[in-house]
């Protein structure tokens, strides 16, 4: 048998950012390539579908039938909890890797596997934000960062396309959340307001990338946005993290996080494939800390560019000097706002 190991970060010195090392992950189960409806109607029948009630995973486990949104513990962490020898080395100025200490989790968002975020009845969808908020309950008071995201697609390195989510929970602070926690932090020094919150007034103002705006929530384009058709949720009063939430902002969550979904769908007439995470003021020690400069959001990073079949790649000069877009933010955001407000699949049934 294989000794277990922890799984480590690495620090690159040259960028001053990190990489996690996840050797495990790699025996993971690949799904991601088939994109056939009948093979997925096969999987969600019958056992072979890992995500599915009473589907086969690794080490003889068995998802149990569940009949609403259902959370378990990765069979693949990124992040472990072993008892090896601590081989981190902290000091090293050009080697420097640590342990991590964590857990990671799978929420499946829906028993059926032929739903998504866009098919999935309200009730159902609130229940997602409900569990979201359960997890976040629950691991924040222990773990430095909670992030909570999803991979839609095989074109953003789905492994399965079962509807569902993921969740890390960490003992550190990962690179872009670092980054966002300075970022905020220097403009709140200054202006004694939240960043997120003062470009949303102004977004606001402009009304140009405005996408879809409720009485809790608005969703835009960002006026920086790298990806085609990216997308940021913010809510409209200043909220530090998703624990702080009312039950009236958590309905109105579902709302609006379903009708984007669905105006992405409508744009090529697919399941519009995205990366999805959902960013807020660092947990754990930072509890106990002065936060107002954060403002939780959720950003959307969807890879089609001109079609269903055709993704934006970065390549070339974006991987190695800086990103360029193809279309302007303002283009993306009059794109995705004049999309129907019934999914393309239930439009074609009604005719």
């Amino acid at each position: 048998m294989t000794e277990k190991q922890n799984n480590y970060r690495r620090f690159n010195p040259l960028l001053d950012e990190w990489v996690i090392v996840a050797a495990n992950r790699v025996n993971r189960p690949w799904q991601g390539a088939s994109e056939n409806v009948e093979d997925l109607k096969l999987a969600a029948n019958g056992p072979s579908n890992p995500l599915a009630p009473g589907g086969f995973r690794s080490a003889d486990k068995v998802t149990p039938n569940y009949e609403e949104t259902y959370v378990f513990d990765n069979d693949f962490p990124s992040f472990t909890d072993y008892d090896d020898r601590d081989d981190a080395s902290e000091h090293d100025e050009l080697f420097k890797q640590e342990k991590i200490r964590g857990v990671c989790r799978v929420i499946c968002y829906h028993p059926d596997c032929l739903v998504t975020l866009a098919t999935m009845q309200p009730l159902e969808v609130l229940k997602v934000v409900k569990v979201w908020r359960e997890q976040y309950v629950e691991l924040q008071p222990k773990h430095t960062w909670v992030q909570i995201f999803e991979n839609r697609g095989a074109a953003v390195g789905c492994s399965n396309m079962h509807p569902h989510g993921q969740l890390w929970a960490g003992n550190f602070l990962p690179t872009l959340p670092e980054r966002k926690n300075k970022t905020q932090k220097r403009y709140f020094d200054r202006h004694k307001r939240p960043l997120l919150l003062d470009y949303l007034n102004q977004e606001v103002e402009r009304a140009e990338r405005i996408v879809l705006r409720n009485d809790n929530w608005t969703v835009l384009v960002p006026f920086w946005a790298f990806w085609p058709f990216e997308t940021i949720l913010l809510p409209n009063r200043h909220v530090l993290r998703f624990t702080d939430l009312t039950h009236e902002e958590e309905a109105t969550l579902a709302e609006i996080l379903q009708q984007l979904v669905i105006r992405y769908d409508n744009i090529f007439r697919c399941t519009f494939p995205y990366s999805m995470g959902w960013l807020g003021a660092p947990t754990g020690p930072f509890l106990s800390e002065n936060c107002d400069h954060w403002q939780l959001h959720a950003s959307f990073h969807p890879p089609l560019l001109r079609s269903a079949t055709i993704p934006k790649y970065m390549a070339g000069y974006e991987v190695f000097a800086e990103k360029q877009r193809d279309i302007t933010p303002e283009q993306a955001a009059r794109i995705i706002r004049d999309q129907q407000s019934t999914r393309f699949s239930q439009l074609t049934r009604a005719t």
